[in-house]
Parts: C-alpha cells; sequence; structure tokens
C-alpha cells in the first residue's frame, strides 16, 4: 500500500491500515518530517476530533507520526512522487535517488495551500513582505523571525484567524482585516480572541486593488463594493488567507475525475476515485478542513482500502454524480456506488456561498425527495455537516443526485 503525503490524513491511514492487518505500508512525505500544516500552527485546539484531546499543532503532528511509526508504517521522508509511471506505480524522487514504486492501491492525501497573491490577481508592484498563512507561520516559527512591523490580513474565516494570532504574538501590528464578504466567517469567540479584544478593525465588503512597494510592500488599496469608496492602508506586510484550493497536480495528471466545485478528485463514500485501486481522502478533496476531520477521512478511507486489497472488487459497479445548486458550491463525497459494501452511512461535508439564516437543504434524486435537514445558519467557508442515511436509498439507474435549498437555487454542478 502507497500513501502519496504525511499529513493527517496520510497518517491516519497508515496507522488504521497497519492495525487491519496490511502487510506493507509505505508512506511518502516531500517534507523533511511527519505532520504536514499542524507542524507549523503553534497554537492550541488540534485533535479533538480524531483524539479526543486539545494540543498544539506541533504536538499534533508529533503524536501522530509517533503512532505511524509505532504500527509499523515505512516512512520516507524528502521524498515527492513525481509523475506517473504506470496504473498504481509512480516515480518517486528523493535524496535516495530516482525510483518507481509499485503498488496494489494508492491512497493520494496530498492536501491542500491557499492560493497566494498571483493567483488571485491583485495587481500593482511585486515587493517583499507578501505572504500566505503558511508562508507567515514557517518564517515566525520556523526561522524564528518577525514578518514586519505592520500587517494587513486578507480574508476573515478561520485560517485568516490563526494568522491575525501568529503575527500578534510575534510583535507584528496588525492594521486591519480585509474581506469581500459582509462580516467574518469564523466562530464569534474566536474572532473576538484573535482580534477583537486588540480592536483590530475588520473591512467588510471590500476588494483589495493594488500592493504598492519597491523593494518592500508600503501599503495596499482597496475598494468598498457596496459604495465604490477606495481607501489605502500603510504597511509593510500583506498576508492572503484562506481561499482553498487542493494540491491535485498529482491526482490530474494521473486523469482522474475531478469535481467542478472541489477542483479535487470525485470520491465515492468509500474514498474511490475514477482510478481503480487509487483513493484521495483529506483536504486533497477539500479545503480546508480541520486536521481532525483530515484524519478522521483517512481513517475511513483505510476502511475502503482494505476492503478492496481483500477482494479487488468495487469498480465495475455504476457510479452515482452527487451534485450541488447555487447557492452550495460544493459537496464530498459527490458519487455514490450503490451496494459497495460501506456498512456505515457516509457523512457528507458542504461549503455554501452566501449567509443563509435558517436554510432547509433537500436531497432528491430525479423526482424523489431522499431527505430533507434544517440548518440555523449557513456561513461561507464553514463546512455543513449533512447526515448520510439517504443514500442507501439511492438507486443505480434513476440518474444525478441533486442537493439543494429547498425553494430555491440553480444548479452549478457546484462551480465557484
Amino acid at each position: 500500500m502507497l500513501i502519496v503525503g504525511g499529513g493527517p490524513a496520510g497518517m491516519a491511514a497508515a496507522a488504521e491500515l497497519r492495525r487491519r492487518g496490511i502487510a506493507r505500508v509505505l508512506v511518502l512525505e516531500r517534507e523533511r518530517e511527519l505532520g504536514g500544516i499542524p507542524r507549523d500552527c503553534h497554537h492550541a485546539g488540534f485533535g479533538w476530533e480524531d483524539l479526543r484531546r486539545l494540543m498544539s499543532g506541533p504536538g499534533y503532528a508529533r503524536r501522530w507520526a509517533a503512532r505511524v511509526r509505532a504500527a509499523g508504517a515505512d516512512v520516507w521522508t524528502e521524498s515527492a512522487a513525481t509523475r506517473w509511471k504506470g496504473a498504481r506505480t509512480l516515480q518517486v524522487t528523493s535524496p535516495r535517488g530516482l525510483f518507481d514504486v509499485s503498488a496494489r492501491a494508492v491512497l493520494l492525501a496530498t492536501g491542500c495551500r491557499e492560493r497566494p497573491r498571483a493567483a488571485r490577481l491583485v495587481p500593482g508592484d511585486r515587493p517583499a513582505g507578501v505572504l500566505t498563512t503558511g508562508a507567515l507561520q514557517r518564517l515566525v516559527y520556523g526561522a524564528g523571525q518577525r514578518a514586519g512591523r505592520r500587517a494587513v490580513v486578507v480574508g476573515a474565516e478561520h485560517v485568516s484567524y490563526s494568522a491575525v494570532h501568529t503575527l500578534s504574538a510575534s510583535g507584528t501590528e496588525v492594521a486591519a482585516m480585509v474581506t469581500d464578504l459582509p462580516r467574518h466567517q469564523t466562530y464569534g469567540v474566536l474572532a473576538w480572541l484573535a482580534a477583537g479584544r486588540h480592536r483590530i478593525p475588520l473591512l467588510t465588503g471590500c476588494d483589495i486593488t493594488r500592493v504598492s512597494g519597491k523593494g518592500r510592500v508600503d501599503g495596499v488599496d482597496f475598494v468598498h463594493r457596496p459604495t465604490g469608496a477606495t481607501r489605502s492602508i500603510a504597511c509593510d506586510t500583506v498576508v492572503f488567507t484562506g481561499d482553498w484550493i487542493p494540491d491535485h497536480e498529482l491526482a490530474r495528471t494521473g486523469g482522474l475525475t475531478m469535481d467542478a466545485g472541489t477542483r479535487g478528485p470525485r470520491v465515492d463514500p468509500s474514498h474511490r476515485t475514477s482510478s481503480p485501486g487509487v483513493f484521495a481522502a483529506g483536504n486533497l478533496l477539500h479545503g480546508a478542513e480541520t486536521a481532525g476531520i483530515a484524519s478522521l477521512e483517512g481513517r475511513a478511507a483505510a476502511g475502503g482500502i482494505a476492503r478492496f486489497l481483500a477482494d479487488g472488487a468495487g469498480w465495475d459497479r455504476a457510479v452515482v454524480p452527487v451534485d450541488v445548486a447555487a447557492p452550495l458550491v460544493w459537496i464530498v463525497p459527490s458519487a455514490l456506488a450503490p451496494g459497495n459494501g460501506a456498512s456505515i452511512a457516509p457523512r457528507f461535508v458542504l461549503r455554501v456561498g452566501a449567509f443563509l439564516p435558517g436554510a432547509t437543504i433537500e436531497v432528491r434524486q430525479g423526482p424523489r425527495l431522499l431527505h430533507r435537514e434544517r440548518f440555523r445558519a449557513l456561513v461561507p467557508n464553514r463546512s455543513i455537516r449533512l447526515r448520510g442515511e439517504w443514500a442507501s436509498a439511492v438507486g443505480p439507474e434513476a440518474g444525478t443526485v441533486r442537493v439543494a435549498i429547498a425553494g430555491g437555487g440553480e444548479s452549478g454542478g457546484g462551480t465557484r
């Protein structure tokens, strides 16, 4: 069994596969250590969903890395899968040299990344001092350096407030947070602890229109969407947060069917992709869930992998797509294979593109109503958990399953 990615999903899958008796499990990790993003997140809050205890990001990463090694999995760090050489064969580049690794099954757990300034098409100069949250955390916690004297944070979701915490703790003043949405998308307590108590202004409904500076950032310009008013803020650091995209290059070059909404591979509840023997889990499927949720997905994927390794079956069954209608933007899993052998009702995760107080989500296959579930509020950049008992009622020949807000919404296939 070959696992590409040594973050929470990959580590949890490796430990679970060994627990299930899979003789050889090899984990490839391109960094020098296992752990993924949590290694650089020095705040508390990790581990509750999967380990039922709270710890810092580095502590969480160390705990899972120790579990993987204690379980007897092989681990190759500083080793990157760079290209496919066959259906379940990958070329690996590492200090050991260039290798081809073949396996009976492959799990892609390559995670996700924030879209940087260039990918967001923000115009202006190209000075130093423009970062993502990940780059900021590595600079502060990895290199022990301060990012700058005065920063602007672009975004107002969970990770945005993590960036504010990192900046404040390292001695950088946060001049403002800027979001194009009408309010923040995190939990009120977190927003207050990271920014509210420091009286950091949150500028809503605003788009960054220019980054300026020769050599080093000296300011940003933004426009207020509702009024068209423009304004500038002096700063020497800009941190672009959130706006996640899966690290999907390996999945794409492998010819896997991709989901238009998540931009990751389309999977069923057993985490099977469109390619026999290739599975996917964690934040490669969606950006970005917590480390604990990614870990639970890795563990769930191990169940599907173990069934495949036992009998090699499953990919010959008809796959039923699961699509969403706007303002929903994506759902995972986004395919169902009736009769695939999974004994537990799947857990579906969704995202919405607009604030919706008091909404009902409906699931239909053709004219049949399969499920209705009421939610107090739906918030962009915050996940929705949808119960999955209805999946057992999906017919293999009855067409696409549609998930929509009751009373409206256009079928968008999850596009953003």
